[in-house]
């Protein structure tokens, strides 16, 4: 959890250090994180289902809308959701980050930029060499 904060803190600190963002740097922060924190979890589902159990368990299927948005609307579900509500839980809940920001220094905004970075790239790296290796067997 010290990582997962310490990240918060850095991001929180970058984001608010930024003149144009002195009036929405909550919104924002939330949004990013969120995304970051979603690309790992469905990361982490992706995996644990194809390669671990061998079987998909965490799924939603919305047979009332057409294949598309019934996709969209399963991934805001299960990934996008439970991401936002927990870093809402752990963060902003009572101004949690008040507290954070006092407890965890500022790395400069590197620990955060790292973060979202690896969290973006990652899974597309993933799958260019799941493309290449297949190819190639």
């Amino acid at each position: 959890m010290s990582l997962y904060y310490k990240i918060w803190v850095d991001g929180i600190t970058r984001i608010r250090s930024l003149p144009k963002n002195k009036e929405n740097w909550q919104l924002k922060i939330m949004s990013v994180m969120s995304i970051a924190m979603t690309f790992n979890f469905a990361l982490f589902m992706a995996i644990l289902q194809r390669n671990v159990l061998n079987f998909y368990f965490y799924k939603l299927e919305l047979t009332f809308l057409p294949e598309r948005e019934s996709n969209a609307v399963s991934f805001i579900i299960l990934f996008l959701v439970p991401c936002i509500v927990i870093n809402y839980l752990l963060i902003f809940r009572k101004k949690r980050y008040e507290k954070l920001l006092e407890k965890y220094p500022y790395q400069n905004g590197k620990l955060f930029v790292i973060y979202f970075l690896i969290s973006m790239f990652l899974p597309i790296i993933l799958i260019w060499i799941g493309i290449i290796y297949t190819k190639s067997v």
